[in-house]
C-alpha cells in the first residue's frame, strides 16, 4: 500500500512528491494540535478582575485612545505566552518601538506578534500550495522548490516589521518638522501669562490639524501631568517615546531651567531660534543634494536623445552612401 501511494505521489507531483506530502501532513498535525496546546483554563480571579474592569469602563463611558481596551487583543489573552516575548528586555524594546510608531494600545505587542505569526504561516501555506502546483505542471529543481516554499513565509513574517519601521520614521519626521512651530507657540503662551502645563495643553490643541503625531505626544504629557506625575519624569518619558534628538535636547533644557530657576520663556526663546535654524539647514541640505540626484536622470533621459538628434542624420547619410557605393560596384 505504501509503495503504491509512493508511486502515485511520484507520478503526480514528481520526485519530491512524498516530501511534499509529509510536509503537508506535518502542517496539518501542527494546526490540529495547536488548539489543544493553547487551551488555557481561565483563572476565576482573573475573570472577576476582567469583569470589574469592564464594568468600570462601561460606567465611565470614556473611549479615549490612551485607555481604549482592544477587543481583538482581549481575545488573544489565552495565547499571550506564545505571542509575547518572555524576555523582559525584548518585550520592552518591542513595546517602545510600537509606541514610537503610534500604536499605544495595551495589547499592541501581542497583536503585533499575532500579525507576524498569521502572515508568516499563511504565506508559508501559500508557498507550499504554489510549489505543489509547479511540481504538477512541470519538473522543478529542489532549490527553486525550496525558495518557492520558504520565501513567501519570510516575506510575510517581515512585512509587519517593515510597516512599523516606516511608521516610526514618518512620525519622527513629522515631529521634527513641527517642533519649531510648537516651541514658538509655547513661548507665546508662556509670555502671555500661562503656566507651562497650560501652554502644553494649548499647543496640543492648536497643532493637532497640522502635526497630529506631535499633538498626540503633548496630549499624553498633559494627561500625565493632570494625573499627578512629576514633570521631570513626564518630560523624560516624552523624549523616550518620541525617539527624536530635538525632543531629548528640549527636555534637558526644561529640566535644567527648572533645576537652576532660570526663565522658562528665555529658554524657549533661545531653543526655538536654534530649532528654526536647524530646520532651515535641513532644507538647504536637501536643496544642495538635489542636483546630484538629478544628474543620473539627466544622463539617462537627456543625453541619449541629444546624441540621437545630433549624430543620427550623419550616421544615416553615411549608411546611405555606403549602400549606394556597394550597389554601384
Amino acid at each position: 500500500m505504501l509503495e503504491g501511494l509512493n508511486t502515485t505521489l511520484v507520478e503526480t507531483f514528481g520526485p519530491l512528491g512524498p516530501l511534499f506530502a509529509i510536509g503537508l501532513l506535518g502542517v496539518l498535525l501542527v494546526l490540529l494540535t495547536l488548539p489543544t496546546l493553547l487551551k488555557k483554563r481561565v483563572d476565576p480571579m482573573e475573570r472577576i478582575q476582567r469583569e470589574q474592569a469592564t464594568a468600570r469602563e462601561m460606567t465611565a463611558g470614556k473611549k479615549r485612545e490612551l485607555r481604549h481596551r482592544d477587543a481583538a487583543g482581549e481575545k488573544l489573552d489565552k495565547f499571550k505566552q506564545f505571542l509575547e516575548p518572555q524576555d523582559e528586555e525584548e518585550y520592552s524594546a518591542t513595546k517602545l518601538k510600537l509606541l514610537r510608531a503610534g500604536y499605544r494600545g495595551r495589547n499592541a505587542v501581542r497583536t503585533f506578534h499575532f500579525v507576524q505569526f498569521s502572515l508568516g504561516l499563511g504565506l508559508l501555506v501559500f508557498g507550499i500550495i504554489l510549489a505543489l502546483i509547479k511540481s504538477a505542471t512541470g519538473e522543478v529543481s529542489a532549490t527553486n522548490m525550496a525558495l518557492t516554499v520558504i520565501m513567501p513565509g519570510v516575506v510575510g513574517y517581515y512585512i509587519p516589521r517593515y510597516w512599523v519601521q516606516k511608521r516610526v520614521d514618518k512620525r519622527a519626521e513629522e515631529i521634527v518638522n513641527g517642533f519649531p512651530d510648537a516651541l514658538d507657540m509655547m513661548l507665546v503662551c508662556v509670555e502671555a501669562g500661562q503656566s507651562l502645563d497650560q501652554a502644553i495643553v494649548r499647543v496640543a490643541h492648536e497643532i493637532k490639524a497640522g502635526y497630529p503625531a506631535l499633538a498626540e505626544e503633548f496630549e499624553t504629557v498633559a494627561a500625565e501631568l493632570k494625573a499627578g506625575k512629576e514633570r521631570v519624569n513626564v518630560l523624560r518619558d516624552m523624549a523616550e517615546r518620541a525617539g527624536v534628538s530635538d525632543i531629548s535636547s528640549f527636555v534637558t533644557v526644561m529640566i535644567q531651567s527648572a533645576t537652576f530657576g532660570t526663565s522658562i520663556a528665555e529658554a524657549l526663546r533661545v531653543y526655538g531660534a536654534e530649532m528654526r535654524d536647524k530646520r532651515v539647514m535641513r532644507a538647504e541640505e536637501k536643496a544642495n543634494v538635489l542636483p546630484t540626484k538629478l544628474t543620473l536622470g539627466t544622463m539617462l533621459f537627456t543625453v541619449p536623445p541629444l546624441l540621437l538628434i545630433m549624430v543620427g542624420p550623419s550616421m544615416y547619410e553615411m549608411y546611405m552612401n555606403l549602400t549606394q557605393t556597394g550597389t554601384g560596384l
